[in-house]
């Protein structure tokens, strides 16, 4: 048992800084002569400089010597890329489609947790509404949507998104439309409080000293070549091969090269037989032409061939310039750089982790275009993935199996790897979801040690007697003077948060770690370095709620859907008159709702699991309702297809943005339903549901508990039924049911609880649940 520590509260002032505008990305289109990005089947085609989507009329193959189909349309990238521009094929049930998807921008920097406004000039030859996704990856869970409204006339269009969970995004446009869209320019942009200013750690000196406090180098780190030769352990070769690359002494190396034809693996290596590739290898370093009192990092390209059987080809040469320390996911670092090369071309980047060649992230620093004249890079950028290390440039890019690129000579000088220099030990920032106390990172409150008592820190959050600086969720950094890096470097417990003395639980580090309290007040933590556990205790504040135990409600549903109404294409593949080739039917004639007890903001997270199973292989899609019927977006949990045998469905589903209690034809974007479209098939077709869970995620729990379920443990009032076009949504068999939101343990009067799920007294002042419904308590 570790004795309990108390130290007297402290508030951290908040200094009012004035928020501003800063522009994270912007693109000219005009700028690019063809589409600049990866094509996604669909390529937007350039049009006096002006990015135009012609509508979902048309496919694009890329143009091959073997391509079956053709076209007198010839359309090219930014890259030189050449595809035909053909018009679509009916499908099998004759229904051309009109959904396509494209980027219209990538390699945005964000910051983990953040909130973004996107502006665009576009307009489009009718109004549309087109959905555009900003991502940070490709699993679910990793982009966020808005619908967009487009005019016919040239405007400035805005859009927002917030709880961005990644450091590098992307932008993609996904109309469903025939409809000719027209973009002149985007910017991205985010409001900022004036940040704390910037120091920045030169990683790459030439001054010989220890960069990192308390490790001996061997050799300095050198960004510009002028020390002349690399120190003689890493030119040493075992066999012909260079194997330091593979150990701990590879970041003392700052900048790298893999070129094919030199130092390849070959024969038997620490009885292990090699495969012949080439492996990284110190750069040449040379003397600059027409200036030899200058030198520089020098890779020859000499060879260019496919490197592994999945036809690899643009990373068979490479470029490294490394950091002696690996990043966090969320943390900023400044690369700098003099760059040319013997011909004109583009270079992909990637992060690698310590060993060049062990690749971790394909963003990198995104494109860089090399030009036979010196230009210097300098940006600052926010890493995507714990364990970043080094940067990868891959100096074939635009090589193909079919075209590579010809010979060319890469040179860099004057590399330059920088880090923040920000404030470290322990830190805590708070906030109440409640009553709209926002972090602020800049002012954590920096733990204390304690007297006597090695390894062991303490901090309060809140002031005692004051209830307006009560705290329901804290962040825990081992950082502070940046909002990106404090979150990079947060600490994470393994269980549930309680106010006892007696409970330690362990903790790792993590990105993004937000702590829920069991209950809002002002609390007291400590933190063990030693043994890396963590304690809390409530010195005042509301009565703790107790997680639950997860329900599952074993209502077995069935959805007979009726036959769509539908006309096929005619026999030239157009569709019919006025029926634009799906007849009169609709993906929602049929549909199922599972309907939460309360209605749930956006970016809350929560957990849904059921058993499902078919009369008939059938897709289903799924959308964002408030009430049954009342439709605010088209996505929610994905696609879910059912097959005739039962089948497992488990799902982390995050309240879209969408869903921000905006007007929505008069109702509100309040999410409180997931809808199930039945009919995307023609036939008929029943559907079996049972098992049904549906909680909030809550970190740190034992398995089976959560704070709130959001789906009553039996009865059928959660599960609504629309069967066959024209009907209305009714409730499935009767809707019986025990319409518990939390575990309210009543006594005479209804138990209180806050958004949050936890239990307040009848004095609280606020948005609050009551026997199970949402109101206002003044």
């Amino acid at each position: 048992m570790k004795k309990l520590f108390t130290l007297v509260a402290l508030l951290a002032c908040v200094l009012g800084a004035k928020a501003e505008w800063v522009t994270d990305y912007e693109l000219d289109y005009s700028t690019k002569s063809g589409f600049p990005f990866y094509v996604m089947g669909y390529v937007p085609e350039w049009v006096d400089g002006v990015m135009t989507d012609l509508g979902g009329l048309y496919e694009y193959a890329e143009k091959k010597d073997d391509s079956e189909r053709t076209s007198d349309v010839i359309v090219k990238t930014d890259g030189g890329t050449e595809y035909y521009r053909l018009d679509k094929l009916p499908g099998d049930d004759g229904n051309i489609g009109v959904w396509h998807q494209y980027f219209i921008a990538d390699g945005i920097p964000t910051e983990l947790d953040g909130s973004y406004t996107v502006t665009a000039m576009v307009k489009a030859s009718k109004d549309v509404t087109i959905n555009v996704n900003m991502g940070w990856g490709w699993n679910s869970g990793e982009q966020t949507s808005a619908s967009v409204n487009i005019g016919t006339e040239w405007a400035e269009v805005e859009w927002e998104y917030s709880g961005i969970g990644g450091t590098s995004c992307n932008l993609v446009a996904q109309p469903n439309t025939d409809a000719q869209i027209e973009w002149k320019w985007i910017k991205v942009r985010h409001n900022q409080k004036e940040q704390r200013p910037t120091t920045w750690q030169q990683w790459l000196t030439d001054d010989g000293q220890p960069i990192i406090p308390g490790v001996e180098h061997q050799n300095k780190w050198m960004g510009d070549a002028e020390f002349g030769q690399w120190p003689a352990w890493s030119l040493e070769l075992t066999d012909g091969v260079n194997i330091n690359w593979r150990t701990d002494r590879a970041p003392e190396i700052c900048a790298w090269a893999l070129t094919m034809g030199k130092n390849n693996d070959s024969g038997i290596f620490n009885g292990s037989e090699l495969d012949g590739r080439a492996r990284p290898f110190p750069a040449d370093i040379e003397a600059e032409a027409g200036n030899e009192t200058n030198h520089l990092f020098a890779v020859h390209v000499d060879q260019i061939a496919i490197i592994d059987d999945d036809n690899s080809i643009q990373w068979s040469n490479q470029f490294w310039i490394q950091a002696p320390k690996s990043y966090k996911a969320g943390e900023q670092v400044r690369i700098k750089f003099r760059y040319k090369a013997q011909s004109a071309c583009d270079v992909a980047t990637q992060w690698h982790k310590m060993n060049p060649s062990d690749y971790l992230n394909w963003t990198g620093v995104g494109s860089v275009s090399f030009t036979q004249e010196w230009q210097e890079f300098d940006k600052v950028v926010s890493l995507d993935t714990d364990g970043t290390w080094s940067l990868a440039f891959n100096l074939t890019s635009s090589s193909t199996k079919d075209k590579p690129q010809e010979p060319n000579i890469f040179y860099f000088d004057d590399l330059s790897w920088e880090t923040m220099v920000l404030e470290e030990g322990l830190f805590v920032a708070a906030s109440n979801s409640a009553t709209g106390i926002e972090y602020d990172f800049d002012n954590a409150t920096a733990f204390a040690p304690v007297e006597g008592e090695e390894d062991l820190y303490v901090a309060t959050v809140g002031i005692e007697g004051k209830q307006d600086t009560w705290v329901n969720e804290v962040m825990i950094s081992t950082i502070r003077g940046n909002d990106g890096a404090f979150k990079a470097n947060t600490l994470k417990p393994s269980g549930a948060i309680k106010s006892d003395p007696d409970e330690w639980p362990d903790y790792t580090v993590s990105s993004l770690a937000k702590i829920k309290l069991p209950a809002a007040g002002v609390w007291t933590i400590s933190i063990d370095t030693k043994n890396k556990q963590m304690n809390f205790i409530k010195v005042e504040g509301e009565e703790d709620a107790d997680p639950i135990d997860v329900v599952t409600n074993t209502t077995e549903i069935v959805v007979h859907g009726l036959e769509r109404d539908y006309k096929p294409a005619k026999d030239d593949g157009t569709p019919q008159d006025g029926e634009d080739g799906i007849g009169t039917g609709q993906a929602w004639d049929n549909q199922f709702w599972i309907v939460a007890n309360r209605t749930l903001a956006a970016g809350e997270v929560t957990v849904l699991t059921f058993k499902y199973k078919a009369s008939k292989e059938a897709k289903t899609t799924t959308q964002c309702h408030n009430e049954p019927g009342q439709y605010i977006h088209w996505s929610a949990i994905g696609d879910v297809t059912f097959t005739e045998e039962w089948q497992d469905f488990s799902t982390e589903f995050t309240v879209p943005s969408q869903c921000d209690g905006s007007d929505n034809n008069g109702y509100k974007n309040d999410f409180k339903s997931v809808a199930f479209n039945m009919a995307e098939i023609k036939a008929a077709c029943d559907y079996e549901i049972k098992d049904v869970q549906w909680y909030v995620k809550a970190d740190g729990l034992d398995e089976g508990k959560t704070w709130e379920n959001l789906i009553d443990a039996t009865g059928s009032a959660n599960f609504y039924v629309k069967e066959g076009a024209g009907t209305e949504p009714y409730q499935y068999g009767g809707g019986t049911g025990i319409n518990n939101v939390v575990n309210n343990k009543q006594n005479g009067s209804a138990a209180i609880y806050n958004l949050a799920g936890q239990k307040v007294s009848k004095d609280y002042k606020g948005l609050v649940v009551k026997s199970g419904k949402k109101m206002i308590q003044k």
